[in-house]
Order: C-alpha cells, then structure tokens, then sequence
C-alpha cells in the first residue's frame, strides 16, 4: 500500500509503511471517527506549555490521529489512532462521544486489530443505521496477506447508548479484492444507503486501470455483497480515491437530508480524497439504475469544486437526524516537521465540524461552522461602518484573546472603478495569491485580517481578498490566506493557498469569518461559499503575544461594514473516568 503523498513526504524518514485512506467514521445515519485516548487529563490543551496545541478543536492527548454518528441522543467519534506514537501506524479505533459536538469524553478504543482480517491495522470506514435503529460499521482491515478488505462490526449491547463495546462479524472480511481489484487500492466503505428496492449499496474507493473508481456493491442483508460490473463513477485524471462520500441534498430545503433519500427535490454529491485535497461533484442520482448522471466532472476545465482550499482531507459527512443538517469532518494534519511532532508527543486534530447545504444556484455546496461553537464565544467587542483607507492597519483591541478567537467581518465598497484587471491566465488561486501575497499592493485589496500576528507584524498570518474586473465588466473575488510570514521558523510549511469566491461585490458585501485557534485558521468566505484552512507555528505570536489585525493594502479604500470578535473558550474533553455526572447519567 502506498501513504498518500501528503503523508510521504512527511513520514519517510520514520520508518517504511504501508498507507491507507485517512478518512474518519461518522456514524448517526453514517459516521466516520477520530479519537483519544482514554485516560487523558480533562482540558484540551496546556498553552503554555504546548502554544500549538488547540483549545476548542477536538485532538487526541497524545500520539497521532486521524477519522462521527448520532446515535439515541449522542454523537459518536470513531477515528484512526495510534495508541504508540506521535506518528503514522499501529492503526486502532478510538472512540469518543459528545452531546453537543463540543465537548467531548473519550472512552476505550473500539475496534483493535487482532484478528486475520485486519491484524496489520484498523483503517477508515463508516457506520449506518440499520432498520429497526442497529448501527453497524463497515471498515477497511489490512490483512495477514497485507491486502486492504472490507470488514462488517456491530455494538455488543445495543441498549448501551455509548455503545462502548464492538463486536467484529464472523463474515469477516466480506469484501475482498478479487477480479482485477488490486489489494494495496481498495478501501474506505462509505456509510450504505437502501434503493427503493430495499437493496444495500456501498461504495470502496479503488484505483484500477490508472483511473480513480467508486467501486459499488450491493446486499440484501448487509453481510454478502456483490460488486457492481460497472462504478458508480470513475476518472482517468484523480489517481486512487480515497474516503470516497456520497450523500444527497435538497435542492429547496435549508435541512439536511438522510442518506437513503432519493426524490425529485435531491442532487447527490460525490467526494473524493485525491491531491492533497477533498474533491466534490454534484449530480443526479437514480437509485432503480444506479445511474449518476453528473454536472462536471473532477478537475474538468474551469471547475474545480473542493470542501477547502487549503489543508483539508479525508472527510467524511454524516446525517444528524436530531437537528436535521447533514455534518461535515476533516482531517487536518501538521504543517510542522515530523521530529516537532514527535517532541510534542502528538500530531493532526480534526475541523470544526460544519453544516453543509446546496447553495441557492445548485452548483456548489456551502458550509459553516456549527452553531454550537457559538457557545463558546465570550467577551465580544463590535466594529461599525469604518472606513480602511489604503495602507491602514487597525488593531483589534478590547479584551480579545488573540490566539483563541472567532471573527466575522464584512466589507463594503463605494467604488469598483479601480479594480486591477484579471487577466485570461490567472486561471490557478492558489498561484495567484503566491505571487500576489499580502505585501503586494493591489487595486481594491489585499484588504482582510491579520491573524497570529506579532505586535511588530514580523509575524502574521493574512487571509484576505482581491477584487479583479473582467472585460465583459463583471467582477471575480480572490480569497488568500497566506502563511509566507506566518513564523520565523524555517522548517515548517507556509504553503499559501487561494480560492475564487463566487459573489458579485456590486450588489452584495464580501464577507469573512475566521476561527483562530493557536496553530489552526479555520476561514470561510463569502458566507462559506469558499473555505480555507490553514497550520501556522508563530515563534512570537503566541498565547498572549498574539494580536489580531484588520488591514487593507490597497490603493482604494473599502468599508468595514461590521466587524465582530470573540475570545473562544476551551472545550471540554474529558477522560471516561471523570465524566461529569450531569451530562453522562
């Protein structure tokens, strides 16, 4: 098996391994998971101490992590973990559960490998809800043989609502790769979904023939499955899929939708891990064929449709039938090198979890953050109808703890008449916000926010816009977020990223939102239309030496039409022994 290139160039020194998809297990109605440890201290995170370690993104203690459902009133995280070491292997599932998403309580490891089907390692996979409410879990076992199989587990207890014990199917596996499928490409079983038929399918991201496949099977009873002669989807552009989703959303509701849905009022999405990054398409899906009849495709010529633009990958969806959203995780592994993870004693965390829906044109999808983070904001200071002329910085002052934040920003402009001509061959955000960064004066932009900032500004994260005129008189907005002077550190990755942010700045404000929390920017643009995620390591800009910034490097003013600023408090995550007893009864 090969580790996904992300994963290559960072773990190679450490040892020769084997790679698998990376994705989660959300379960709730399907679920992918990312856990800790069990017998961790209560708090997130000791800042001073560990200045990169999180305050309200859900990581394990220690060690290194990867991969939820919802379940009798309580969300479940199953995720990749590695009980030994603060590096990829040793593949086991932790297991971790919330009420609000929140706050979090580990419990024992959930599935370890022990048996021949999966005795070199745990990897990804996803939970369904079965007819009469049983979860069971589908995931990925490499084997004795080293060959990636799909294997079938079910709770013990199925009154235990934290469903604490698994118990791994006699079946096992039941999915190999046999007919051509090769045993180092196929893995990561999505959460399954019924036809009207009453027929199970499932998908396995495969690489066959040099094209990236969904590989569909099929059960009447969720033990013997049959795979499809022909894949739900497939491309000859993507190289292997990993974490494969697919799930439906409506096309009029502003709710999420279960995943065996299937009605006139539906567009399916499919996603993919590939590239460093979590590609999606949208189309119409009809369950009686099986057919997906799709809008564009991966990578086609000016789509280029993706959850996040930055460091993002191997997510996974799942639907919260309490709330009726359909949520989305990720993995967001370290930007540092692997012996300052391996110093630290852990590496990866997971996103803030986000809902996701169609937006209003049915082209794209947009997420926000949950609102139960909102939970945790405090201490709130307000900036109205200020004018940034070019060239200003203006702290944002108040009792704002600068590393551990949440901004929301919206910016107005009086005149467009000197926005910089975009021209035909910009074509590449990413590379355009690299050659144009925030220290290169524009138009109308780079205007946005400087965060993880040094007082001095020798260190700072920017995530900002440009505003470029066409020649057909239309307007296209860039988003940066750009890490060139995020640290005086040489040997971390300040890779800048870049997304085009589909608004129209004539007859609507360009707006920003940025969850700061100390080595992790988690930006959403255009009221999540686009969504960038980023990992800086200040070496001066940390814990209280962090400061927060609004600037416009421009030579045109624009107008902050609001401005609001949080702290963020620390969420709980609790080892199992010191639950507290007024949320665990």
């Amino acid at each position: 098996m090969e580790i996904p290139a992300i994963e290559q160039r960072k773990y190679m020194e450490i040892s020769a391994i084997w790679a698998v998809g990376l994705c989660f297990l959300l379960a709730g109605h399907g679920f992918e998971a990312d856990a800790s440890h069990h017998g961790s201290r209560n708090i997130q995170s000791n800042t001073t101490e560990q200045p990169y370690r999180t305050a309200y993104h859900f990581q394990p203690p220690k060690n290194w992590m990867n991969g939820p459902m919802y379940y009798n009133g309580v969300y479940h995280l199953f995720y990749q973990y590695n009980p030994y070491a603060a590096v990829w292997g040793n593949m086991t599932w932790g297991h971790s559960i919330s009420y609000d998403l929140v706050n979090w309580v580990h419990l024992e490891y959930a599935l370890n490998p022990t048996d021949p089907f999966d005795i070199n390692g745990c990897f990804s996979g996803s939970a369904t809800i079965l007819p009469g409410g049983e979860p069971a879990i589908l995931y990925t076992g490499l084997d004795s043989q080293n060959r990636q199989v799909q294997n079938l587990a079910l709770p013990k207890n199925i009154s235990d609502s934290l469903l604490r014990e698994w118990i791994k199917s006699p079946h096992n596996p039941i999915m190999t790769p046999t007919n051509g499928i090769d045993g180092n490409n196929f893995r990561d079983p999505t959460t399954a979904w019924q036809g009207p038929d009453k027929v199970w399918r499932v998908l396995v991201g495969s690489l066959i023939n040099g094209r990236g496949e969904a590989l569909l099977y099929r059960s009447t009873d969720f033990v013997n499955w049959k795979k499809s002669q022909i894949p739900l989807h497939s491309s000859d552009k993507t190289g292997m899929w990993e974490c494969p989703d697919f799930y439906p959303v409506s096309v009029s509701s502003r709710n999420g939708v279960d995943t065996s849905v299937q009605n006139a009022d539906t567009k399916h999405v499919l996603k993919a891990s590939f590239k460093e990054n979590d590609h999606y398409i949208i189309g119409k899906y009809v369950p009686e064929t099986d057919d997906y009849f799709i809008e564009t495709d991966f990578l086609d010529a000016g789509s280029d449709l993706r959850y996040d633009y930055g460091n993002f990958y191997a997510s996974k969806t799942f639907f919260d039938a309490a709330k009726k959203r359909r949520i989305l995780w990720a993995w967001i592994l370290e930007s540092d090198t692997s012996s300052a993870d391996i110093e630290k004693g852990w590496s990866g965390l997971q996103s803030i979890p986000r809902s996701v829906l169609l937006d209003q044109t049915g082209r794209r999808l947009i997420q926000w953050p949950i609102k139960e983070i909102e939970e945790l904001r405090e201490n709130q200071m307000t900036l109205l109808n200020k004018e940034l002329k070019g060239g200003t910085v203006i702290e944002v002052h108040g009792t704002i703890t600068a590393s551990q934040a949440d901004v929301e920003v919206s910016f107005d402009f009086p005149h467009l008449n000197e926005a910089e001509v975009l021209d035909p061959s910009w074509v590449d955000p990413q590379l355009l916000c690299s050659q144009k960064n925030a220290s290169v004066k524009g138009g109308i932009g780079p205007f946005g926010l400087l965060v993880l900032a040094s007082k001095d500004l020798t260190e700072q994260t920017a995530i900002f816009f440009r505003i470029f005129a066409t020649h057909n008189e239309k307007y296209i907005v860039l988003m940066c977020s750009d890490q060139s002077r995020s640290s005086l550190r040489q040997d971390v990755d300040k890779t800048s990223y870049g997304a085009f942010v589909d608004v129209d700045p004539l007859h609507e404000k360009i707006s920003l939102r940025s969850l700061i929390d100390h080595s992790i920017v988690e930006s959403f643009g255009g009221e999540g239309r686009s969504c960038i995620t980023a990992r800086v390591y200040p070496e001066l800009a940390i814990n209280k030496e962090a400061h927060l910034y609004v600037f416009n490097n421009g030579t045109r003013s624009v107008k902050i039409s609001r401005l609001d600023a949080w702290s963020m408090g620390k969420a709980e995550i609790a080892p199992n022994n010191r639950r507290r007893k007024s949320h665990f009864n």
